[in-house]
C-alpha cells in the first residue's frame, strides 16, 4: 500500500470533519422541527438569566424559521453531509471520480464565497474561502493520471 500525501490527508480530514458537522446540524434542525411547539413554549416560559444568553439566542434563531424552512434545511444539510462523506471516502481511496466531484462542488462554491466576501468580510468567511481555494488548487494540480 502506498503512502498518501499530507495534502490529500488534510483534505480528507477537512471533508470528514465537514460531513460530521453537517450531519450534527441536520439532526439538530430536524430535532428542532419535531419539537417546534415545545421550543415555542420554552421560549415563552423561559426566564433569561445572564449566563444563558446563548440558549435564548439559539431558540430565538430557530423560532424565526418557518417549520418548512427548518425541514428543508435539515434535509439539505443531511444530504450534503452524505455527499461530503462520499467525497472524503473517494479521495481517501484516490478515486478519479472523487477528485472530479470535489473539483466541481468546490469550484461551484467559490464565486458565491467571493460575493459573500464582497458583501462583508469576516474571519470565518475568509478562512472557509481560503481553505476551499486551497483544496481546489491542490486537487487540480494533483489530479490523478488515468492508468491503463
Amino acid at each position: 500500500m502506498h503512502k498518501r500525501s499530507f495534502g490529500l490527508k488534510a483534505i480528507v480530514f477537512y471533508k470528514a470533519f465537514t460531513a460530521a458537522l453537517l450531519m450534527v446540524t441536520s439532526i439538530a434542525l430536524l430535532f428542532a422541527l419535531k419539537h417546534y411547539q415545545y421550543l415555542e413554549e420554552f421560549s415563552d416560559d423561559y426566564v433569561l438569566e445572564g449566563k444563558a444568553r446563548i440558549i435564548d439566542w439559539i431558540v430565538e434563531k430557530i423560532l424565526n424559521f418557518n417549520p418548512k424552512t427548518l425541514a428543508f434545511s435539515g434535509i439539505g444539510a443531511g444530504i450534503y453531509s452524505i455527499v461530503t462523506a462520499i467525497e472524503a471516502i473517494g479521495l481517501w481511496y484516490e478515486k478519479q471520480w472523487a477528485h472530479i466531484l470535489v473539483l466541481i462542488l468546490v469550484g461551484i462554491s467559490i464565486p458565491p464565497e467571493i460575493y459573500e466576501l464582497i458583501k462583508g468580510i469576516s474571519p470565518v468567511k475568509l478562512i472557509v474561502f481560503l481553505i476551499n481555494v486551497g483544496v481546489f488548487w491542490y486537487l487540480f494540480r494533483n489530479f490523478p493520471k488515468h492508468k491503463h
